[in-house]
C-alpha cells in the first residue's frame, strides 16, 4: 500500500505542476484577494473538483461516459467555447485602482469560475482519465484507495499551497500593472488551452 501512495503522489503532482487554466486563476484569486481566508472558495472548489474527477477516473466511470464519442466531442466544443470567452472576459480585465483588490472576485464568483475552469477544461479531465484511471488499474482493494486518496491530498495541499504563494507574490506587487499583466499571461494561457482542443477536434 506504501507503494501505491508514493506512486499517487508523484504521479498526481507530475500532472497537476504545470502552468495550466486552473492552476492560474487559484495563483490569480490568491494574489488579488485582500485576505487569504477570502481565497478559500475557489481553493475548496478547485479540490472539490479535482476529488470528483479523480473519484470517477479510479471508480472507472469516466472511462465508459468517455467512451461515447459524441459525449467526447460536445465536451470538448463546449471546452473550446468557454476558454476562448474565459479568455476574451480576462484580457479585458484590468485593475483601474492601485489595488489588487479592484480585482478580486466575490466568493459566488469564484465558487462558479473555479467550477467551470476544472469541469469544463477537457485537457485537464483527459490527462485525470487517461494518467490516473489508467493507472489505478494496477491496484486494487485498499491499494487502489490508498492511490486515489494520495492523489486527492496531493491536489488539496496544491492549491492551497499556490494561493499562498499568490498570496505573498500579491502583496510584494501591489499594484494595478501587476494584476493587469497576471491577467494578460492567464488569458494567453487558456487561448493556447483552447488551440490545443481545436486540433484534437480536428
Amino acid at each position: 500500500m506504501i507503494s501505491a501512495i508514493i506512486h499517487g503522489f508523484i504521479l498526481a503532482f507530475g500532472l497537476i505542476l504545470p502552468l495550466g487554466v486552473q492552476n492560474v486563476f487559484v495563483f490569480n484569486q490568491g494574489a488579488t484577494q485582500p485576505r487569504f481566508s477570502r481565497a478559500l472558495p475557489v481553493i475548496i472548489t478547485a479540490s472539490l473538483c479535482d476529488t470528483f474527477l479523480i473519484s470517477l477516473a479510479v471508480l472507472g466511470v469516466s472511462v465508459i461516459v468517455f467512451g461515447i464519442p459524441w459525449i467526447k466531442f460536445t465536451l470538448l466544443l463546449v471546452g473550446v467555447l468557454f476558454l476562448a470567452y474565459m479568455g476574451f472576459v480576462t484580457w479585458k480585465s484590468k485593475s483601474n485602482t492601485s489595488s489588487s483588490e479592484a480585482n478580486a472576485l466575490s466568493p459566488k464568483k469564484q465558487i462558479a469560475f473555479a467550477t467551470s475552469v476544472s469541469l469544463l477544461n477537457p485537457h485537464a479531465i483527459m490527462d485525470t482519465i487517461g494518467v490516473i484511471g489508467t493507472s489505478s488499474l494496477s491496484y486494487s482493494g485498499m491499494d487502489k484507495l490508498g492511490f486515489a486518496l494520495a492523489c486527492i491530498t496531493t491536489s488539496w495541499i496544491w492549491f492551497i499551497a499556490l494561493a499562498l504563494v499568490g498570496r505573498q507574490v500579491g502583496r510584494l506587487n501591489n499594484s494595478g500593472g501587476f494584476i493587469t499583466v497576471l491577467n494578460k499571461i492567464s488569458a494567453l494561457i487558456m487561448w493556447g488551452t483552447a488551440i490545443y482542443l481545436i486540433f484534437t477536434l480536428i
